[in-house]
């Protein structure tokens, strides 16, 4: 008997799936199949979400169009895990669902591009020697096939990817597929390389960097069984994998984990709910977990695996702190011929570094030549327009915002007063590597940040010429921060460690520890390394736990000062960010939002005490692309709860006035 509706969840931003009627000709339709629906005066796509015997009331239901017989069924476990989203986020399911498609038909899907997005190797390049701790880490994981979350806490450079490694052999010799998570396309050519050494033939990439054609080529290869092992950023966690088997993520403390435009989920969650539903198991690993999986390791929940050791028993790097308060001191007394920005110290080991012909690398979070302008005559600073942002020097004669783009020329006298010049203040890549090459006008200097690597094809090479050394001196933002290996680097220098330290965020502290270590973590990987780290807060927690690479020290004492302000890991939280081209209406609409919270939370005895409203404020970046930001924290100690109220809240969007718009964010990594 054919049913006599269909609940299909359509890519709109609707709150709820829509009913429909069956197609003319009867066709039967099942949970997961794609088809193709009216809306409005126009066609879109859908999903089958269920059947039903029930039609909404006082609605004129139109009929399903056809089905998009070329996209394949989405399987059940995804579309249990895709609902699951949906409702945890608080996104629409049908904008969800079309995520898991590529973005064209699999007919001609030959690509242009010269070079392969991943090269196939003819034979199989053998492993190396595992040291007693990886062994005993992969018996512990072989202990258990279901699902568990595991935390590999290995050391930088103590061969976690070579515990992955063998992990997905013994899943490809079960004829079954694997999936790697890194947090960023920066990692992925290094990662890419050594995978597919080791499984020629057998590995396929999806990331932001690839065209559309790329993309649907690697998401068939995978959906089709052609290719077993799946590398990629966050989304690739959507392919659909027939026959996956393990979930690897790695850097799993990672912030670019969190997405935040569109559908703000974080891939780590969102890979272990996907896991769980599969009844397989998850590895996470980093050298710095995040504070909220060491919170569950103690709890219980995940299943620790350590390695403290760097592979073949390579010291860890030696690190120094420079006091760049005492370094101005004696500066002011003895003038140096130095760039400002440069201590003795550092300087000192990179003439021998290169005296030696090995590689070094500066590490700036900050592009650009500096942060602003400004007049010293009237002490105006240029601003983007369009941002509450000043904006960046770059190549000393533009001025550039990070946010928007926008971009003018840096003029020779102040526009304000007209008396006197623009100075540049501050510090940025690009002035770090001027200063460089004016020192040491022989060495071989290039930059890695977004400014100067905006393609696959210029990271690639970076990398390259790093790893043949063609490069003598790599200048760079967190870009280079995390997971690359390069040999013959055996000096790192922190720039200026405190930019970070002091940002609006309670992750701050967090999130500067992780950076540190990892920055520390590329020197010596084959040798003696060092580390020289210039600061202006030398007491600093996430210094003074780097210095004695105590994690658990450092996390002992956050979660400890955490758990007293109701922060993650132990509340949960949700932003609820309002946007408007009007400043008047974005404010009206976050008061009137946050009485609202307060009615709710009057009228339900569960939304009592237990939910915290705080707000609402000026987002930190108040203007942003021309809009105005204001920000209502939640704070509640059951996640549950916490999205039940949001659901709540926003349950009905009529008082939101034109122009204005609200958005939930759980769990928030972005305070800004």
């Amino acid at each position: 008997m054919n049913p006599s509706f269909y609940v299909v969840a359509v890519d709109s931003p609707l709150k709820e799936a829509l009913t429909y009627l069956p197609p003319e000709d009867g066709r039967v339709f099942e949970r997961g199949q794609s088809v193709r629906v009216p809306l409005g005066s126009r066609k879109a796509y859908g999903v089958v979400m269920r059947q039903t015997q029930e039609a909404p009331p006082a609605v004129k239901l139109k009929a399903i169009l056809e089905r998009e017989d070329e996209r394949p069924t989405i399987p059940e476990p995804y579309m249990d895990w895709l609902e699951w989203l949906a409702q945890y986020y608080v996104f629409p399911a049908g904008m969800i669902m079309e995520t898991v498609f590529p973005p064209l038909g699999k007919e001609s899907t030959r690509t242009s591009r010269k070079s392969p997005v991943v090269k196939d190797y003819e034979t199989r390049s053998e492993p190396p020697p595992l040291t007693e701790e990886q062994r005993n880490v992969l018996r512990q994981l072989k202990e258990a096939p279901d699902f568990n979350v595991h935390l590999l806490f290995g050391v930088t450079g103590s061969g976690k990817t070579e515990v992955y490694m063998h992990l997905l052999e013994e899943v490809l010799a079960r004829g079954k597929q694997g999936l790697v998570l890194v947090p960023e396309i920066s990692l992925t050519p290094q990662l890419i390389d050594r995978f597919s050494k080791r499984f020629p033939g057998q590995v396929a990439v999806l990331h932001s960097h690839l065209t559309a054609r790329e993309k649907t080529t690697q998401w068939w290869n995978m959906v089709d069984g052609k290719r077993k092992i799946l590398i990629g950023a966050r989304s690739a966690l959507f392919c659909p994998l027939p026959d996956l088997d393990l979930i690897v993520l790695d850097e799993e403390h990672e912030p670019s984990y969190k997405q935040d435009e569109q559908l703000k989920y974080h891939a780590r969650d969102a890979a272990i709910m996907l896991a769980k539903r599969l009844n397989i198991p998850i590895v996470l690993g980093s050298a710095t977990p995040s504070l909220e999986s060491w919170n569950n390791v103690q709890t219980g929940k995940y299943q620790l695996h350590e390695m403290t050791q760097r592979v073949n028993a390579r010291a860890m790097p030696a690190i120094e702190v420079v006091d760049l308060r005492e370094l101005h001191r004696q500066r002011k007394d003895t003038p140096s011929s130095l760039p400002f920005w440069l201590s003795d110290r550092l300087h000192e080991e990179l003439v021998q570094i290169f005296d030696k012909k090995e590689q070094a690398a500066l590490f700036l979070n900050r592009r650009g030549v500096a942060q602003t302008a400004q007049c010293h005559a009237c002490g105006y600073v240029a601003e983007c327009p369009n941002c509450s942002v000043s904006l960046t020097v770059h190549a000393t004669s533009h001025l550039v915002c990070h946010y928007c783009d926008y971009s003018e020329r840096l003029t020779e006298m102040c526009p304000d007063c007209k008396e006197s010049p623009l100075e540049p203040l501050g510090l940025g890549t690009e002035r770090v590597e001027k200063d460089m090459a004016t020192l040491f006008p022989d060495i071989r200097i290039a930059r890695a940040d977004r400014d100067e690597v905006q393609s696959r094809d210029q990271l690639e090479k970076l990398v390259e010429d790093v790893e043949t050394r063609n490069i003598d001196l790599l200048v760079g933002t967190q870009m280079i921060a995390k997971g690359l290996d390069f040999p013959h680097l055996n000096l790192v220098g922190l720039v200026l460690a405190d930019v970070g330290f002091h940002w609006p965020d309670f992750r701050a502290s967090e999130r500067s520890f992780q950076l540190l270590t990892q920055v520390s973590g590329r020197s010596g990987r084959q040798s003696a390394g060092k580390v020289v780290i210039q600061t202006y807060d030398p007491e600093h927690a996430s210094i003074r736990h780097t210095l004695g690479a105590d994690f658990q020290g450092f996390a002992k004492a956050e979660l400890e000062e955490r758990s007293g302000l109701f922060y993650p890991p132990f509340w949960r939280m949700a932003m609820l960010r309002i946007q408007s081209n009007s400043k008047e209406r974005g404010e009206r609409t976050a008061d009137l939002l946050v009485q609202r919270a307060h009615v709710l939370q009057r009228s339900f005895a569960a939304y009592g005490d237990g939910i915290h409203v705080l707000g609402p404020a000026e987002a930190p970046l108040f203007k942003l692309r021309n809009k105005f930001r204001y920000q209502v924290m939640l704070k509640c100690d059951s996640p549950a709860r916490l999205n039940a109220f949001c659901r709540q809240l926003l349950a009905d969007d009529s008082w939101i006035e034109t122009g204005t718009k609200v958005q939930v964010d759980i769990d928030p990594f972005q305070m800004l």
